[in-house]
C-alpha cells in the first residue's frame, strides 16, 4: 500500500476543570471530551527517506513544530524503522481555536502509518506514543466521549454520546495555552464542576442535565481579555443553546441544541460578526 486517507475528527470539552499545579509544572485536569464531526482529511503517501508536509492552510506549520512530524519521528523511534512520508494536510479545523486540530491530525498519522507500514501496534501502544507528542494525542486516538484526568493521558471510556448538534464559533484571535495557565486563579475557584453528574448526564442520555451543568474554569482568564466571546455565548443562549460554553483554552465558543430550525438561526445571527462559525454533531 503506498497511499492511505484519513478522517481527523475535532473535539471538544463538554467540561474542564483544572485541579492544581502539578509537581513535573503540569496542571492536573479533570475534564469530559467529545469528538465532533467537524474533520481534517489526511494523506499518508509513503516516500523513501525524510518528510514533506503539506497543507491547503498557510498558517499550518511544514516543519518540525507541526505534530504530525513528531508523530513521525515517535513511531521510527518506537519501531525503530526508517522510512520516509509525505504528509498532505487538508484543514477544515481551524488552527489553534481549543478543538484538537493539530492533536487529531497526529492521532491520524499515528493511525495511518500504522496501517501503512503494517506495524501491528495495539490502540493502547499507539495511545502511549500519542502521550509524548500532545496531551490531546490519546483521546484523538479513542475518540468518542471520554472522562480525561492526569493532563489529559488517564482516559475512561464512557457510553456513547452521539448524534448531538453542535454550533461552533471561533474568533480570530490567538489564545495562549501556556499564558492561560500561568494566569488562572485555582485558589478562587468556589465551587468545582461536578464532573461525576455530568458522567451520570451522559451515561443517562441527558442533553439538558448536560448542557445546563457544563462549565469551563478557564474562562475566567480568557474571557475578561475576550469578551466577545461572553457574547457569543449569550448569542447561543438566546437562539435555543441547552448550554454554551468555551472548549479548552478557547477562542472556540461551543453551544449545544436539540432544535436544528434555532441553531441554523443562530449560526445566520453568528455569521454577521463572526467568519468561522461551524455545525457539527458529536460522534
Amino acid at each position: 500500500m503506498a497511499e492511505i486517507t484519513l478522517d481527523s475528527y475535532g473535539k471538544i470539552n463538554l467540561s474542564l476543570d483544572v485541579l492544581h499545579k502539578r509537581d513535573d509544572g503540569y496542571h492536573e485536569l479533570n475534564t469530559l471530551m467529545q469528538q465532533i464531526d467537524l474533520k481534517d482529511t489526511i494523506i499518508l503517501r509513503d516516500r523513501q527517506k525524510g518528510i514533506k508536509i503539506e497543507s491547503n492552510q498557510k498558517e499550518v506549520p511544514l516543519d518540525s513544530t507541526n505534530l504530525v512530524y513528531k508523530a513521525w519521528e515517535q513511531i521510527l523511534e518506537k519501531t525503530g524503522m526508517d522510512r520516509g512520508i509525505h504528509i498532505i494536510i487538508n484543514k477544515n479545523i481551524p488552527v489553534a481555536s481549543g478543538l484538537a486540530g493539530g492533536s487529531s491530525n497526529a492521532a491520524a498519522v499515528l493511525k495511518g502509518l500504522n496501517t501503512l507500514w503494517d506495524l501491528k501496534l495495539s490502540q493502547s501502544e499507539l495511545m502511549e506514543i500519542g502521550v509524548n507528542i500532545g496531551a490531546d494525542v490519546p483521546f484523538c486516538i479513542l475518540g468518542g466521549t471520554a472522562h480525561a484526568q492526569g493532563i489529559g493521558e488517564k482516559l475512561t471510556k464512557l457510553n456513547s454520546f452521539s448524534n448531538k448538534m453542535v454550533l461552533l464559533a471561533t474568533i480570530d484571535v490567538p489564545v495562549s495555552t501556556a499564558y492561560v495557565y500561568e494566569n488562572i486563579n485555582l485558589k478562587g475557584i468556589q465551587d468545582r464542576i461536578d464532573i461525576g453528574q455530568l458522567i451520570q448526564y451522559i451515561q443517562e442520555d441527558d442533553l439538558p442535565g448536560l448542557a445546563k451543568n457544563m462549565a469551563n474554569v478557564m474562562e475566567q482568564v480568557v474571557i475578561p481579555e475576550h469578551p466577545i466571546l461572553e457574547e457569543i455565548k449569550n448569542t447561543m443562549i438566546d437562539h435555543g443553546a441547552l448550554g454554551s460554553i468555551m472548549s479548552g483554552s478557547g477562542p472556540t465558543v461551543f453551544g449545544l441544541f436539540d432544535d436544528e430550525a434555532r441553531l441554523y438561526k443562530c449560526k445566520e445571527k453568528l455569521e454577521k460578526n463572526i467568519e468561522k462559525v461551524f455545525v457539527a454533531k458529536t460522534i
